[in-house]
């Protein structure tokens, strides 16, 4: 009972804070609202600590701990299922959230809307936390939808920006496109299995395995877990930002960094990957939905990693490396390794969270100046900055010994043991995405970190700004009110890129910032080392999700192969100095310095001499351009024909103002024979008799 109480305080403590900082975010100064949101989020922490404690000593739980609904045979209920996955992923929201809150005061700190925002990310957190640790599909859908309303509100946090609303409706639109196919797959569920409990669905499961049914009555069987699986999974698509559904992501941005790092590296992009991973005993039983899984993560590792070399904005250099990353893991589900697919998950989540606060640091210390073409040399200037961003480059791009290589490789030999449909293209999109990770990660590093001091020009501006719509103005040289400084309309330059320059003015110099913001640098860059040689022994190989996540060895036997070439993590990292992996990423390395630092007139050349790929890359394969010409001018199309053929010509033209001129010109016609003259009734009286009479000769 003690237990279950630390159960509920893991989501209801972040969720007091934000309704504490939220409700009185107009009569509580500052100091109480960053206060009781990151205590809410701490007691959270150290709370899912001592339940991954108790959780280790061999004690789950799975239970109902309220019943929301009873409908005829359905109940719905608010329930808990705390076992190795949720716990897991429970620690790394509340860890890496607790981190975000405290960056926050230094980011935020001048910004008009500071008690809504701590309000918003750590209802963001409860809405995440209640996902993670769901033990039914209602409570799981509660979960995914909160998420997406928070992104909504976070995304658009800045509300006088144009840009910002745009990104946070696109975002929303997406998002229910997959929420669509995710219902569908949850009323299926219903419908055939009687409850959403996810133990008494899993327990019937395999005996529907060989069912199938029929679509929209089309006459044509297919398998009901295929239908299941693939309309879950367009679920995941939507939120964890898989082509096609992947658009929403990098216009995500326009939010502020924190919750650009919430995003991306452990709450909303996670959920759809988690999912899948809690889903396993469902996935394993069709291997065409496992196919289709692995295609997608492809797809998406490969050609999202090609959008990021050509960005200039230092966030979306970071945002599509997580469109890229998410690829991986969903990669790893797809090959039933998802086990290797939630450990990279984590580790993902450190060291993108670092990534993400450190450009924000960037950003503070280039006074809001997003254009990495605008940098340089500011490793003389930003040292703690620098080197955790070195710290989080070598992550991303699975350097030996740190923490992504041991999950990124991981994935890449599963996927090479793998015999599901698609796993040969899914191969060669992993191997080549380590080549383009480590290009355009270091390409970013070099260019921002190194080389020579670009700050203070004009020549280039950047094409979003993190810099709301407040007009606060600063010190420049007063460090903690830089950390926060946001000094621009953002309707001049900062929606456009035009206008108004944000920056350093000529002869200003960066700085590093204050201790708020890089203090949880230093605290994400340590995991974003050690945890992976820490965990991959027992996380992948000794039996940590045994009961968590179920894998048919037999028909995907993946994880026992790769158990039998895992000799321990030091063995594993240095066997690596020899692969052709960490060849690939060296290369990127290496590519990107000559590139950017020793001949930076050869990316201009082969960007003349190319001109129709980057024109491609750069407006992102046209999907964007296609979702704007075919579904919104479609809709726009059939609003425009359901208004003036429907509207106007049906309903206005021929029913309510085509009856009334009917009625009108029948009045007319009446109107002839209504002379009050008696003889003109009489001759009408008799020729109706006559026709009267002709009528019945004639059918006689």
């Amino acid at each position: 009972m003690e237990m279950q109480k630390l159960y509920l305080l893991v989501p209801l403590a972040p969720l007091v804070g934000a309704i504490i900082a939220g409700l009185f975010c107009r009569v509580i100064p500052r100091w109480v609202a960053h206060g009781v949101t990151i205590a809410g989020v701490a007691i959270s922490c150290f709370a899912s600590f001592l339940i991954y404690k108790d959780v280790m000593a061999g004690n789950t739980f799975n239970g109902p701990v309220y019943q929301w609904l009873t409908s005829g045979d359905y109940r719905f209920e608010v329930g808990f299922l705390i076992d190795q996955l949720s716990v897991t992923m429970m620690l790394v929201v509340t860890f890496v959230s607790l981190m975000v809150h405290i960056y926050t005061i230094g980011y935020m700190q001048d910004d008009p809307g500071y008690n809504r925002f701590f309000s918003y990310i750590s209802l963001f957190t409860f809405s995440m936390l209640m996902l993670v640790m769901s033990n039914n599909f209602m409570q799981l859908f509660f979960g995914w939808e909160a998420v997406g309303l928070v992104s909504y509100l976070l995304i658009g946090f800045w509300y006088t920006r144009p840009t910002a609303i745009f990104a946070n409706l696109k975002a929303f639109l997406v998002n229910r496109v997959g929420d669509f196919g995710f219902i569908l797959g949850i009323g299926l569920v219903l419908t055939w299995f009687g409850t959403l409990d996810y133990a008494a669905v899993f327990a019937k499961a395999p005996a529907a395995a060989d069912t199938t049914i029929s679509l929209f009555g089309s006459g044509k069987g297919v398998e009901l877990m295929t239908a299941i699986c693939v309309l879950l999974f367009v679920g995941a698509m939507g939120k964890s930002a898989q082509v096609p559904l992947h658009v929403w992501l990098p216009d995500s941005m326009e939010g502020p960094t924190p919750i650009s790092a919430l995003i991306h590296a452990a709450t909303m992009v996670t959920a759809g990957i988690f999912m899948v991973a809690r889903m396993s005993p469902l996935f394993e039983l069709s291997d065409t939905a496992l196919s289709f899984v692995i295609v997608i993560g492809a797809v998406t590792a490969l050609f999202m990693g090609f959008l990021g070399v050509i960005q200039n904005d230092i966030k979306r250099v970071v945002a599509y490396s997580t469109l890229s990353q998410l690829g991986y893991m969903t990669v790893a589900l797809g090959a039933s390794a998802y086990s290797v697919a939630i450990f990279h998950l984590m580790t993902h989540a450190f060291f993108k969270a670092l990534l993400f606060l450190a450009a924000g640091s960037v950003i503070i210390g280039m006074h809001h100046d997003q254009d990495i073409r605008n940098m340089g040399g500011l490793r003389r200037y930003m040292p703690i900055t620098w080197l955790t961003s070195l710290i989080g480059s070598l992550a991303l791009i699975g350097t030996p010994f740190f923490a992504g290589f041991y999950s990124k490789d991981s994935i890449i030999e599963a996927v090479k043991l793998s015999h599901i449909p698609g796993s040969g293209f899914a191969y060669f999109a992993v191997m080549a995405g380590v080549f383009v990770t480590a290009f355009y990660s270091f390409r970013m590093y070099f260019l921002v970190f190194h080389g020579e001091e670009r700050f203070g020009q004009t020549a280039h501006h950047a094409g979003h700004h993190d810099a709301p719509a407040a007009h606060t103005h600063h010190d420049a040289h007063a460090a903690d009110a830089d950390a926060a400084h946001h000094g621009h309309d953002a309707h001049h330059g900062a929606d456009t890129g035009h206008g108004e320059h944000h920056g350093l003015a000529p002869g200003q110099k960066p700085h590093e910032t204050p201790w708020v913001v890089t203090l949880p640098l230093i605290l994400l860059a340590i995991p974003s080392v050690v945890i992976g040689y820490v965990a991959i022994g027992p996380m992948l190989f000794g039996g940590y999700f045994k009961d968590a996540i179920f894998v048919d060895e037999q028909a995907h036997p993946v994880m026992e192969e790769l158990a039998h070439h895992f000799h321990g993590a030091f063995a594993m990292a240095t066997h690596a100095l020899t692969t052709a992996v960490f060849w690939l990423a060296l290369a990127g390395v290496a590519l990107s310095w000559f590139l950017y630092l020793r001949r930076p007139d050869i990316p201009e050349a082969v960007k003349s001499r190319f001109a129709p790929i980057y024109t491609l890359l750069d407006n992102k394969y046209y999907f964007d351009r296609f979702n704007e010409v075919f579904f919104a001018g479609g809709a726009r199309l059939i609003g425009r024909g359901l208004w003036k053929g429907g509207d106007a010509g049906l309903i206005d033209g021929v029913i309510v103002n085509g009856s009334a001129r009917f009625v009108g010109w029948f009045a007319s016609v009446v109107r002839f024979f209504q002379t009050g003259h008696i003889y003109h009734y009489a001759f009408t009286m008799i020729i109706g008799v006559f026709v009267l009479m002709t009528l019945w000769v004639t059918r006689a």
